[in-house]
């Protein structure tokens, strides 16, 4: 048999958010390419249907209570992670939230929690799990941003400023790792249906015209992101780092 380097067999991959969603859909690829997965979430009741979604296609998988809002709880987390299946090789920091309103609406309050989840929580995860990939002579951190990454939105200053500022800490950290052998990238998801996106449907026209302009005239599921997330945790990638890579159907194109 073919040396398979999309295999993930005896690797244990760590996901902030990854109860639902985008963050469910990669944990089940990295599942089906052979990954043990760790689910971190707030929500332990929803970690554990995860869980449970991930044995039943016969996946080792277990799931921690964290905010990534609190440093003492990141710490916890990374350090139980590291314990429960013997290792860390992967990191996907996919935990994230939005406000929606127009931009002089904010409060301080408002704003801040968007740019702590977002981008704070990505920060201090990826510098927790640093000493643990660095150990094991490398790894990958896969880092959610968005397609407002590279375009601004009226709606959701905060969301996407923070994850613009996730790319750019994606390639910062990928060069101040790489004599780690770690590789550091980033994921930018289009219009994917979820439930952060799932009031946009109660609104005809804007989902009619969101639509339009996807080339692929669709909008994309959680599962549309698997592959490229099992890419970039797999040794295929081992030569890829600091990159954006978009997953939108092409709509960043029009």
């Amino acid at each position: 048999m073919a040396d398979n380097l999309f295999d993930l067999s005896g690797k244990v991959a760590l996901i902030t958010g990854g109860n639902g969603g985008i963050g469910l859909g990669i944990a089940t690829g990295l599942a089906n390419a052979g990954a043990a997965v760790i689910i971190a979430a707030r929500d332990a009741e929803k970690n554990q249907r995860a869980v449970e979604s991930l044995k039943r296609i016969g996946a080792r998988a277990a799931a921690l209570a964290v905010d990534v809002q609190d440093e003492a709880s990141i710490k916890t987390m990374v350090g139980q992670a590291a314990q429960t299946f013997g290792s860390i090789g992967i990191l996907v920091n996919n935990a994230g939230i939005s406000v929606a309103k127009a931009p002089e609406k904010y409060s301080l309050e408002e704003w801040q929690r968007v740019i702590n989840i977002n981008l704070t929580g990505v920060f201090l995860c990826s510098r927790e799990v640093h000493p643990h990939l660095r150990a094991a002579g490398g790894g990958k951190i896969i880092n959610i941003g968005s397609m407002t990454s590279i375009f601004g939105h009226p709606r959701v200053a905060s969301y996407s400023s923070s994850k613009g500022a996730v790319v750019q800490l994606s390639k910062s950290l990928a060069l101040a790792w790489a004599k780690d052998n770690i590789q550091v990238n980033a994921i930018l998801p289009g219009w994917i249906n979820t439930d952060l996106t799932a009031g946009i449907k109660q609104l005809p026209d804007y989902y009619s015209s969101i639509t339009a302009r996807i080339p692929q005239n669709r909008w994309g599921e959680p599962g549309d992101l698997a592959g490229t997330a099992v890419f970039l945790a797999s040794r295929a990638s081992d030569y890829v780092t600091g990159i954006a890579l978009p997953v939108d159907g092409g709509y960043s194109c029009m």
